[in-house]
């Protein structure tokens, strides 16, 4: 039986539709890469089946920043400013969060492999409930008083990066009637000021909602959405204490690891 929108405030479209619409883009990918196109590792910046998408691209001109005054506001790279202490987000607060303990850890390396040191590596996420500590998020799941969902870390000598977290759950979001985003985590990585960005987001095995997520499927390449997710390491687990996952930054080259050009959810 057809899904039937019976909500007035949800957007109109439903979740069949939007799957046929990214069935019809992906197949129509497919037909020029087979006949030798270019291969797409990038999101499409248009990309119908993600509503939103169309307010990615600036209204306005672009206005020239001045390097001084970007300087003031750019990113902390010493020790002494970046503690330790802020890659565990289970310990931020008087009590512990609810929901699965985890730690996520791997290396950001450039497109020849080489390790990046000192990179400074922002992240965030929803709650084990699927919310987040925002007030724009009023979707009806509970907040977790123990748990902001933002951490930072600098990455090691060998360009290696750790966080213990909660792992995230799937959230509702507006883009079509009953339209749920694949359980993510965020990532900010900074070169050497504010004007030197990627964001990306990070993906966990199996989920089930990946072929209904608008926002994962905008990346046309199945090989490219496939390095958004990481790998389960029972080596990084730990004994009655957390599970583990791996997953490694490419910044360049055409291994890299997607990275978003405008704010994503």
């Amino acid at each position: 039986m057809a899904e039937k929108n019976t909500d007035p405030d949800a957007a109109v479209l439903t979740q069949a539709e939007i799957d046929a619409e990214i069935a019809a883009i992906h197949g129509e990918y497919r037909a020029q890469r087979d006949a030798g196109g270019q291969v797409e590792t990038n999101a499409r910046l248009n990309f119908a089946p993600y509503r939103s998408s169309l307010l990615r691209h600036p209204t306005k001109s672009l206005h020239h920043a001045d390097p001084e005054d970007i300087e003031l506001y750019s990113p902390a790279f010493g020790h002494r400013d970046v503690s330790p202490l802020e890659a565990d987000l289970t310990i931020q607060h008087n009590g512990e969060p609810i929901g699965e303990r985890i730690i996520v850890t791997g290396r950001v390396l450039d497109g020849d492999g080489r390790a990046v040191a000192g990179q400074l590596v922002e992240m965030w996420q929803a709650n084990a409930a699927g919310r987040y500590m925002h007030k724009r998020d009023q979707h009806p799941a509970p907040l977790d008083p123990n748990f902001t969902g933002v951490g930072r870390a600098l990455t090691g000598p060998d360009g290696e990066y750790s966080f213990t977290t909660i792992k995230p759950a799937p959230y509702p979001w507006k883009n079509h009637h009953n339209a749920w985003r694949s359980a993510h985590i965020h990532f900010s990585l900074f070169g050497t000021d504010f004007t030197q960005r990627i964001v990306t987001q990070m993906y966990f095995p199996g989920d089930p909602i990946f072929d209904l997520d608008p926002i994962y499927q905008s990346i046309t390449d199945q090989a490219a959405r496939d390095r958004l997710v990481a790998s389960y390491d029972h080596s990084v687990s730990q004994h009655e204490w957390n599970t583990g996952y791996r997953w490694d930054i490419v910044l360049s080259g055409s291994n890299r690891t997607w990275a978003e050009q405008e704010e994503e959810h």
